[in-house]
């Protein structure tokens, strides 16, 4: 009953529009003084969690983002995908996930991703015959790849709560974020070719057109693969990887593409340094609220309540996956790792759970929560870049959805997904 009260409690507190930091925060000092009789040593607390290196990645993805989505690559990434899939059944559509796929692995963000991508795609879709809807639905979607395959944000924030291995789980959200992006290519083939509307078909591109388009996109291609595969050889470890990342970005922008000076360079590291500054005020909420739940023993009684229940690794990570849906309708992302993940920690240590497995579970399902009202962030994205009616882009959202669902499905199903190419790393 106490631990209901605590959440339910905590998620009132948040829906009244307090910012996450405060509510989280306020939430847990009242919860220490009430149950301590005062706050104790809660800034030893604050600055042990934050005092990590593991941090430094944080604002070094985040400059290597604005960075490169200052640098305007996204057009040439765009006609790349475009050149190599127009041939196909809805070609423009597999165009459009192929840039939202590459554009993840840059920006580490779904609200980025479906706000650059959509910018360029969705005019150029509803050109091509798809309905405007299904348009909305695709990019809206295709965003969502932006935090499961790495660099992803919510995977760095759920590595440093956790104390799991961030090269880790961005390599295990490879395979999952790929197998995505080829379901969501797949479904825009054959309701193209099936649709009752026509959508337009271009001839395929030469040798000579695709090699010309790879050459401009290079670039693009060149900085995720750096990233990736220096964590996975062994020669970066994740916030070194960051750093190389961010790097080459200012490379490619001021010396290649040339369409950034110091103006730009400065306006990105101050967009990332606010992005930094608020997570880190979020995680300084976490931390006093952990704090106060570990001294009140609420794991412990997690604990024992599953033991007593038997409900076994499937019965919790079904139950699990039920809550973080649910959650996903009110709360941020941010907001859903901080609260649930240090609660349940003992309880999958104790049932065995890998948190590699784990974090790739929970990030798909937090990309249910972009595109899920009320707040699905990626529809209102969308809404925002095309001013169409929120109704009409949460329709035709929801067959992505489902197939999101399917795909949370098969890596719960098959954990060798998610964990197949981080057990091979450094072998």
């Amino acid at each position: 009953m106490t631990i209901a009260l605590i959440l339910v409690g905590l998620v009132l507190l948040l829906f009244t529009g307090l910012p996450i930091f405060a509510g989280l925060t306020l939430f847990g000092g009242a919860l220490l003084v009430a149950t301590q009789g005062g706050l104790g040593s809660i800034t030893e607390v604050i600055f042990g969690e934050l005092n990590r290196y593991l941090l430094v990645a944080i604002p070094l993805f985040a400059f290597m983002a604005h960075v490169m989505i200052r640098s305007r690559i996204v057009d040439d990434l765009y006609n790349t995908a475009y050149t190599l899939t127009r041939h196909l059944p809805g070609g423009v559509g597999i165009a459009t996930i192929a840039a939202c796929t590459v554009f993840a692995a840059i920006s580490g963000s779904s609200v980025a991703t479906a706000l650059t991508i959509g910018s360029v795609a969705i005019p150029q879709m509803i050109r091509f015959g798809y309905e405007p809807k299904a348009a909305y639905g695709l990019v809206a979607a295709g965003g969502t790849l932006g935090i499961l395959i790495p660099p992803s944000g919510p995977m760095v924030l759920y590595g440093v709560v956790s104390d799991t291995s961030i090269g880790g789980l961005f390599m295990a959200g490879l395979v999952p974020g790929l197998l995505m992006a080829a379901i969501f290519a797949a479904f825009s083939m054959v309701t193209a070719a099936l649709g009752p509307g026509a959508v337009r078909r271009e001839p395929r591109a030469s040798w000579r057109e695709a090699l010309a388009a790879l050459r401009k996109s290079v670039w693009a291609l060149t900085l995720p693969a750096l990233v990736l595969g220096g964590m996975y050889a062994g020669v970066f470890t994740a916030t070194e990887a960051a750093g190389a990342g961010a790097a080459l970005a200012l490379v490619v922008g001021v010396i290649v593409y040339r369409t950034i000076g110091l103006r730009e360079i400065w306006g990105s590291a101050l967009d990332a340094s606010r992005t930094s500054a608020m997570l880190f005020m979020i995680l300084a909420g976490a931390s006093v609220l952990g704090f106060v739940l570990t001294k009140m023993r609420i794991p412990h009684q997690i604990v024992q309540l599953v033991v007593e229940m038997d409900v076994g690794v499937l019965g919790f990570l079904l139950a699990m996956m039920a809550l973080l849906f649910v959650l996903g309708m009110f709360l941020e992302s941010i907001a859903i790792i901080l609260i649930t993940t240090p609660v349940i920690l003992p309880v999958m240590a104790h049932l065995g759970i890998h948190p590699i497995w784990y974090g790739v579970l929970l990030v798909i399902n937090l990309e249910l929560a972009m595109i899920t009202p009320p707040v699905g962030m990626n529809l209102f994205t969308i809404k925002a870049v095309t001013k169409a009616p929120i109704g009409l882009i949460i329709r035709g959202s929801f067959p992505y959805v489902i197939l999101i669902f399917v795909c949370l499905a098969m890596v719960m199903a098959w954990p060798p997904l998610a964990l197949w190419l981080p057990g091979t790393m450094f072998k």
